[in-house]
């Protein structure tokens, strides 16, 4: 059967199906069908991965230039917060993994724009300056973090 799976991706996908609905289990390709499932999981990770760089990217950016934000940055703001609030409903249970993520993905995006900027690495905090809710929330605005920390001090 997985000559089908490597000949013609689409007929092996059906097939698989039909065999599912009829129940026809001993035919199924179930070493391609698992890899298969496993492959759509590491998709969805990658894909949360991807959203979370992407908003940690746009949200450092307009703390490092608050004088630049424009209509474009707060739409992809959004956009990628829109984006991780879907699958997390989604998929609750791949909402543990957000903390990581944003750890790793705010530690190399903040190294990037400072390098990027010749600015030193200080300009950052060592870990993200907010919560992960304020982060993914739509009405918390990155300069909005600064701006009241420096009216606190």
């Amino acid at each position: 059967m997985n000559n089908l799976y490597n000949a013609d991706y689409y007929v092996w996908t059906q097939r698989q199906v039909k065999l599912l609905r009829t129940q026809h289990f001993a035919q199924l390709d179930v070493e391609y069908l698992v890899a298969e499932i496993l492959g759509l999981a590491r998709y969805q990770r990658k894909e949360l991965k991807r959203h979370i760089r992407k908003l940690l990217h746009y949200f450092l950016k307009s703390q490092l230039y608050p004088e630049r934000v424009s209509g474009r940055w707060l739409g992809k703001l959004c956009g990628h917060r829109d984006w991780i609030e879907k699958l997390i409903v989604e998929m609750p249970s791949m909402a543990p993994l957000l903390d990581g993520y944003i750890a790793d993905a705010y530690a190399d995006i903040a190294d990037r724009l400072t390098s990027k900027a010749n600015l030193p690495r200080s300009s950052f905090p060592e870990t993200l300056a907010c919560t992960r809710e304020q982060l993914l929330t739509q009405d918390f605005m990155p300069w909005t973090s600064k701006n009241e920390k420096a009216a606190d001090s």
